[in-house]
């Protein structure tokens, strides 16, 4: 899968940088450039064709929410507005997500993760199943029911819990045996139902690099992998040898 683009709309322009650099160091995407009203969004989204928008919700010629009604591109909503009004009219126009402002850059981080994973899972044209639906609308309207995992999925959740520190995706790709697009596909998941954070870090080459460590409290509902047994112990329900003395049947 190609690398996804992405548009940001501010009319604040140290914000807007701020968040297009975001957006460039995060694995699988691409800024094409910054606006600062509805119109210069309007042009860019035309010449540019994003993917994905994050979009304020106030411009100095034009309402943010308003213009998510009249646009192809997907939205994320990063906006200081924090009144239910204008989340419901978000909701109700079509936003992916929503950020109140300011947020740490883990947040938008996490929503990247999300949408990345999303737009692969809906990327190939084919017929879905209900489960399939189900799934898609949980990426847009994180459900936090415990749910059966892939094995595959529990692997990644697993190898992050055992290692007890932040991984990269290509680290977990490497441990659990996958591709790192599959490894992501997974970690955007993981990351929707808060069962995994995501933490922007620069390594030496000043490069930045999503690092993913276990949630401190997987949210109510949900499944957290098993502790990993102890050095010397069995996994619980192995049975356990007669010792010394002991008859054995």
């Amino acid at each position: 899968m190609t690398d996804l683009s992405a548009l940001v709309v501010d009319d604040d322009f140290h914000i807007a940088d701020l968040h297009a650099r975001l957006v460039a160091g995060a694995p699988g995407f691409r800024c094409v450039g910054t606006a600062g009203t509805a119109r210069g969004a309007l042009s860019l989204i035309d010449s540019a064709r994003p993917d994905l928008v994050l979009l304020d919700a106030y411009l100095p010629d034009g309402s943010g929410i308003e213009l998510i009604r009249r646009i192809e591109p997907d939205v994320i909503a990063l906006t200081a507005a924090n009144d239910s009004d204008t989340v419901r009219r978000a909701i109700r126009s079509g936003a992916f997500g929503f950020l109140i402002k300011p947020f740490e850059p883990h947040l938008l981080a996490e929503k990247l993760v999300s949408y990345a994973a999303y737009a692969e899972a809906v990327a190939a044209p084919r017929a879905l199943n209900q489960a399939s639906v189900d799934r898609l609308f949980g990426m847009l309207r994180p459900d936090v029911k415990a749910r059966t995992r892939t094995a595959t999925e529990q692997a990644v959740l697993t190898c992050i819990a055992d290692s007890g520190r932040e991984l990269s995706a290509p680290d977990i790709a490497e441990r659990v045996g996958v591709s790192r697009a599959t490894a992501q596909r997974y970690l955007g998941a993981l990351a929707t139902e808060r069962l995994i954070t995501v933490q922007l870090k620069y390594g030496a080459t000043g490069r930045p690099e999503h690092r993913y460590r276990l949630a401190a409290s997987p949210p109510p509902g949900s499944t957290p992998p098993a502790a990993p047994n102890p050095p010397g112990r069995p996994p619980a329900g192995t049975p356990l040898a007669p010792g010394p003395g002991v008859a054995s049947d």
